[in-house]
């Protein structure tokens, strides 16, 4: 594929794996991004996952025809991206790798690859000089590990972004950019908003025309939407007004305030109402919604005199990545000392700027007429008239 008339995209379609980083459901697949830029000197930017090394060189070598790689730049030392890079020295011995002195150390605990002279190491502001091509380089650390650069291309003002911009699916399939890319935002960088913000007033000093991501699609048009949505994201702002509820339920008396709470939000108008099971639901998906919604119910059940263990591991997904700025309420059920409530206020407490609603629904055993009335008070809170 051809991104500009220099920069040629060489990267794999995976559909073969099920849980990308072990965890994250991709139906749709993976994409790994690889890139070559043909100047007087060749830079490749960036290897794939080791399962494609084979179609990845053979995609390479049609690009190079008779020449060869000068330069093999590492922007980034997860194994997706840079599992390739002792296939390519097999191949291609002479050319020189370029990432930061972290990468390097990482290089050599990953693949056994020691200093060498054919090693360059570059830090903020450092050039290469390709021909008509210069690149800068920029740190990018914790976007999303320490080792992280960015690479700009002034020729073609192209941003090679690294992990920043990308998302789960392969190049392939045809879905939308922004939930894909906010699962996987809030999945894999959620923690390091500053880090990311800090990249960002680094990126806004450029001229930047296309972003090379190493997943999901080359961006080239309307680059102001994913900037700002970055922004949004990394600023953890809220992007859409709604309300959230995630619960988990036993035997069906929690879910059935859930529903008439989301009745009450819809009857009054609530801009959106977004229900998570989540003993059922992917959790990705589930702290994506609580990250990109400003309001947030929780609702589960007093299980060991504590909470049911997905909701506890709900809240702990949204603490480790600085879940902050939000309206959070509460629905607990309990036969005979319901808790719930408590603990879950006693987790999010590590929580920043957090606000919680006055009403609290707590439910012994089954809803009764007490509780919708608390129910609708919630609801109130939640989407005032």
């Amino acid at each position: 594929m051809k991104i500009t008339n220099d920069i040629r995209y060489i990267g794999v379609n995976d559909h073969e794996i099920d849980l990308f980083e072990g965890q994250y459901t991709v139906p749709n697949g993976m994409a790994y991004n690889s890139y070559v830029i043909m100047d007087e000197k060749i830079a490749v930017m960036d290897t794939v996952d080791a399962r494609f090394a084979k179609v990845w060189l053979a995609q390479l070598r049609e690009v190079l025809g008779a020449r060869q790689p000068d330069y093999l730049v590492v922007q980034h030392m997860e194994p997706d991206h840079s599992s390739s890079i002792a296939a390519f020295l097999e191949v291609y011995p002479d050319a020189v790798l370029v990432a930061s002195a972290k990468a390097f150390a990482m290089m050599k605990n990953f693949y056994g690859v020691v200093q060498s002279d054919r090693h360059l190491a570059v830090g903020e502001g450092d050039t290469l000089t390709l021909g008509r091509h210069e690149l800068t380089f920029y740190t990018a650390p914790m976007v999303h590990w320490p080792e992280v650069i960015v690479t700009y291309d002034s020729a073609d003002r192209v941003l090679f972004s690294a992990d920043g911009f990308g998302k789960f699916g392969a190049l392939d399939a045809e879905e939308d950019w922004t939930c894909e890319a906010r699962r996987y935002y809030f999945g894999i960088v959620g923690k390091y908003g500053a880090q990311v913000l800090a990249l960002l007033g680094k990126a806004a000093g450029l001229d930047v025309q296309i972003i090379c991501p190493l997943h999901g699609p080359v961006l080239t048009e309307n680059l102001g939407h994913y900037l700002s949505l970055y922004q949004t994201w990394a600023s953890y702002g809220v992007e859409s007004e709604g309300v959230v509820i995630a619960y988990t339920s036993v035997y069906g008396n929690t879910k059935r305030a859930v529903m008439e709470l989301a009745e009450l939000l819809r009857a009054r108008g609530c801009p959106r109402v977004v229900l998570n099971d989540l003993a059922r639901c992917d959790m990705a998906e589930a702290v994506e919604d609580a990250f990109r919604y400003g309001k947030l119910v929780l609702a589960t059940t007093t299980y060991n005199a504590e909470i049911f263990p997905f909701m506890r591991e709900f809240i702990h997904h949204l603490i480790e990545r600085n879940f902050r700025g939000r309206t959070v309420g509460f629905i607990e059920n309990g036969s005979w000392m319901p808790t719930a409530a408590k603990v879950m206020r006693g987790m999010l407490e590590k929580c920043r700027d957090l606000t919680f609603t006055d009403t609290t629904v707590s439910i012994l055993s089954a809803p009764t007429e007490k509780n919708s009335a608390e129910l609708a008070a919630l609801a109130e809170e939640l989407c005032p008239a």
